[in-house]
């Protein structure tokens, strides 16, 4: 009788705790579910004064919304240094002229947030590190384990590039976000502008490049490309060898032209679709299509940095290295032929 009270006691405590969390997560749901209303309220408050003050013309006509969302590949000069010289007449024309285009100062917007937040998070560096600075160290540990798990332990030393390339161009993609489709006339994405991707493409393409050279020198880097060793083996083996090795130096070529076209066309692209659904759909409902445009931007940002490493690891490499990485099969035939058996020692005969 005496260990019946006991027990009692501790399915009482059990009985009044479940119902404690059960009252806790009830209040926790009906507070959140009362903030989503609120939220709602306000977005549809800022809906109807949209609607009001800046609603474009012809709305809510959809071909006359989606004609005025739709931005010109050309961006817009904010500052012009030569008024007097006529601007090309088509977007396709190229043409030097020396002023600085909104896509221009948003670049420049978001180096200087890039380097304050870094300058800052690196500054004063403590064994015990802050808020910030264990940030900032996480982060570039992530980037370092990430780089070094794709090309190995050469790759350090590029990873600051890397690293930099990866976050300029995620937090110029998201500028898109706040510019609400590039809609802001001063302002524009940069990564929406074939000027800014093609220069972060030959920013790539210099650099790479130089890294092959430096590393292999002119002669074995360019001997990567004009292989006449094969001759040794026959002029048919020579011939092949010197007609791949050519295409693969055109290939080159065609590098920063794929790196700008895909990171502008998926841009240029996405700001187009922002701004198309944010004015049909007004603030609520597009959120979707936001989610996606963010996680495009984080996409892209990552493939270009990664091609950029990649092409550099396979810049600095010879074509020798291939070989010397598996000498005891380098004269087995490539493919999915595998060594043969009796290169293998078997468990039962080892026993």
């Amino acid at each position: 009788m005496s260990d019946q009270f006991p027990a009692d006691a501790a399915e009482s405590r059990s009985a009044a705790t479940t119902a404690s969390a059960t009252t806790a997560s009830a209040t926790t749901a009906g507070s959140s579910r009362r903030l989503l209303w609120i939220a709602a309220a306000f977005v549809l408050l800022i809906d109807i004064v949209a609607v009001i003050v800046a609603a474009p013309s012809g709305f809510p006509d959809p071909k006359s919304t989606i004609a005025q969302n739709l931005e010109l590949i050309p961006p817009e000069v904010v500052f012009d240094f030569a008024p007097g010289t006529p601007q090309p007449a088509t977007p396709l024309v190229i043409e030097f002229h020396p002023s600085i285009t909104n896509s221009i100062v948003v670049s420049w917007i978001v180096m200087i947030l890039i380097l304050v937040v870094l300058i800052a998070a690196s500054r004063g560096m403590k064994p015990v590190p802050r808020r910030l600075q264990n940030v900032w160290e996480a982060t570039y540990e992530a980037f370092s384990d990430f780089a070094i798990g794709l090309g190995g332990e050469q790759a350090r030393r590029y990873i600051p590039i890397f690293a930099a390339l990866f976050l300029f161009i995620m937090f110029a993609n998201w500028t898109d976000l706040f510019l609400f489709g590039n809609k802001v006339n001063v302002l524009r994405t940069p990564t929406s502008d074939i000027n800014i991707t093609v220069g972060l493409a030959l920013t790539s393409f210099v650099v790479y490049h130089f890294e092959g050279v430096r590393r292999l020198g002119v002669r074995g880097y360019l001997g990567k490309f004009f292989n006449l060793r094969g001759f040794k083996r026959g002029p048919a083996d020579g011939a092949i060898d010197l007609f791949v090795g050519l295409i693969e130096f055109l290939l080159e070529f065609f590098k920063p032209i794929t790196l700008a076209f895909r990171l502008f066309g998926n841009l240029y692209g996405g700001g187009i679709m922002v701004g198309v659904f944010t004015a049909l759909l007004l603030a609520l409902l597009p959120l979707p299509f936001i989610a996606l445009e963010a996680f495009v931007g984080f996409v892209q940002a990552l493939i270009f940095s990664v091609l950029t490493l990649m092409y550099t690891m396979m810049a600095i490499e010879s074509h020798d290295a291939e070989a010397h990485a598996a000498p005891a099969f380098s004269s087995e035939p490539e493919g999915n032929i595998g060594p043969p058996l009796s290169s293998f020692e078997s468990p039962l005969s080892a026993a």
